[in-house]
């Protein structure tokens, strides 16, 4: 009889569990391959919407559809054991009810298999986020630039700049939490003001280019390996891996040309 412990995934209380305890590490994964690799490191990982631009060229997150959200989270899903699997609501599907947030919702765990779904918005989703964990839907906010957003704020812009408008944003990660949301990403914030947050609200902060006194972080993958030939300023790239990659085609291309191309002849026989 094997004595081997089951591997168990990150559930969402435990998460929320850890505001103001140990940091919470998160990136983003699209597919099987690097979910596996992420899935050792990571507490949740999050199929972000990031993927219409990351992996099909999108010029922002607004076109990607919800069947595609569904086709890769079933992916990181499969390649995963341990993680909590996190899927994006894409724009326009949780936008226009309640109901209709709560039946793609539904679609995304079902079809997908994952642990619970993130959507953007502040004080104005708190309605639908309260009517989706009031019927079993575990959700992630989002708040400060929205990337869904993006169109209404003129691009992707730091958003708190002006102090003025701290108390808005503030009032955001309030009403998420007063709403149900088990966590909240606050991205595109100046520090100050990301610290803040992380204060006075009482679920886990995670943060994307805010400050490293939130309660977690995240990054998409693809920007801290260096994959992108562009990155946003506040990424550490931790890899080479858009070079590396060109290299070895390059040498692999080379060597076809040449017919050095499998050059152990033993494979042919």
């Amino acid at each position: 009889m094997s004595t081997q412990t089951p591997i168990r995934r990150t559930t969402v209380p435990q998460i929320a569990s850890r505001k103001g305890g140990e940091p919470i590490v998160s990136l983003t994964s699209y597919h099987a391959h690097t979910a596996a690799i992420v899935d050792k490191y990571a507490d949740f990982i999050l199929v972000g919407d990031s993927l219409g631009m990351v992996m099909h060229g999108m010029e922002s997150t607004v076109g990607v559809p919800l069947d595609l959200m569904i086709m890769h989270g079933k992916a990181v899903v499969r390649g995963t054991q341990k993680a909590l699997i996190v899927v994006d609501m894409p724009f326009g599907t949780y936008e226009e009810s309640p109901a209709v947030a709560f039946r793609n919702a539904a679609k995304i765990m079902k079809e997908t298999g994952c642990g619970a779904v993130k959507l953007e918005g502040g004080a104005r989703m708190a309605e639908t986020i309260h009517f989706l964990v009031e019927r079993g839907i575990p959700v992630m906010a989002h708040i400060g630039l929205t990337p869904q957003s993006s169109h209404v704020m003129g691009g992707f812009k730091t958003q708190g700049r002006d102090e003025a408008g701290w108390d808005a944003i503030i009032n955001d990660a309030k009403a998420v939490a007063e709403a149900g949301a088990f966590s909240v990403v606050v991205e595109g914030v100046v520090e100050p003001l990301a610290v803040k947050i992380t204060q006075e609200c009482p679920i886990p902060t995670i943060g994307i280019g805010a400050s490293k006194e939130c309660d977690g972080q995240i990054l998409v993958l693809e920007d801290m390996l260096g994959l992108n030939e562009w990155t946003p300023k506040f990424v550490k790239v931790y890899g080479d891996l858009g070079p590396a990659i060109e290299r070895a085609v390059s040498e692999y291309a080379d060597d076809v040309k040449s017919r050095a191309f499998p050059t152990d002849k033993e494979v042919y026989k």
